[in-house]
């Protein structure tokens, strides 16, 4: 890169902080991060999955900490935040990644269930937003807050209501964030994929019984394929960047053209 565009997309000293980042779309986004310039906080449950990514990252010149957190455990994330700072420094980035799904219909889902959903993809984003976007307003530091959504979060599915419910309210919350936030130079946006290739589109592109709608989604898809999870990376580092100071409260929508039909 030269100097110019280094200075509008590098992110150099700075923390990013990538919920589930480690494996699928959030390892992939922590790579590209990391790789722009960015020092990477990992907060997932699987200690062996941490390791290795943090090894990863380590090996390409990152420095990177990951610390052994359950979304749903709302007391928590503080501490982890406050691990995470003194192993990195004041988080600048925040990519509210960490979800997961639970395929049953309204009729077959547990209220438990349907509040474990929320915990993690809605709930977990809120309040992680709330402290580091308080630290950030009391400290006088700008930044950026990038909560991974879906296309979902558009639709309405029989599938897995629970979890396209969520989606869409993190969208609203984007925008409500974003709105609150801009007066502090905070920016707030929000990155909706597509079907990508990633643990949790293994039930669709795998399992027998949903063969059908697999021909679907690849039929609707102009580019006929599922992303890859590395083909979110420049989006991730535009929105975590200086190259997207004027832009808030947006849905940066990655998914081949499916929702273009």
């Amino acid at each position: 890169m030269n100097a110019s565009t280094t200075a509008l997309f590098g992110l150099s000293n700075r923390v990013a902080l990538v919920t589930g980042g480690n494996r699928g779309i959030g390892r992939a986004l922590a790579k590209a991060l990391g790789g722009a310039g960015a020092a990477i906080g990992i907060f997932a449950r699987d200690e062996e999955k941490n390791r290795e990514t943090v090894a990863e990252l380590r090996a390409l010149g990152i420095r990177a900490e990951a610390v052994r957190v359950d979304l749903a455990d709302r007391a928590a994330l503080r501490p982890a935040l406050d691990a995470i700072r003194r192993a990195l420094g004041p988080i600048d980035i925040l990519v509210n990644n960490a979800a997961f799904a639970i395929l049953k219909g309204v009729l077959q889902q547990s209220p438990e269930e349907w509040d474990a959903v929320m915990a993690v993809n809605l709930n977990a984003a809120f309040l992680l937003s709330k402290y580091v976007a308080e630290a950030m307003v009391a400290e006088r530091r700008p930044g950026k807050i990038i909560n991974v959504s879906s296309i979902a979060g558009n639709a309405g599915t029989p599938i897995f209501p629970s979890y396209v419910t969520a989606k869409g309210g993190l969208q609203a919350l984007t925008r409500c964030l974003a709105i609150e936030l801009a007066p502090h130079n905070i920016q707030v946006n929000a990155l909706l994929p597509g079907w990508f290739s990633t643990d949790m589109t293994d039930w669709i592109r795998n399992w027998p019984e949903y063969g059908e709608v697999l021909k679907e989604m690849i039929q609707r898809t102009p580019r006929g394929r599922f992303g890859e999870p590395d083909e979110l990376a420049g989006a991730a580092v535009f929105l975590a960047s200086r190259a997207s100071d004027h832009m808030t409260g947006a849905q940066l929508i990655i998914d081949g053209g499916f929702t273009v039909r």
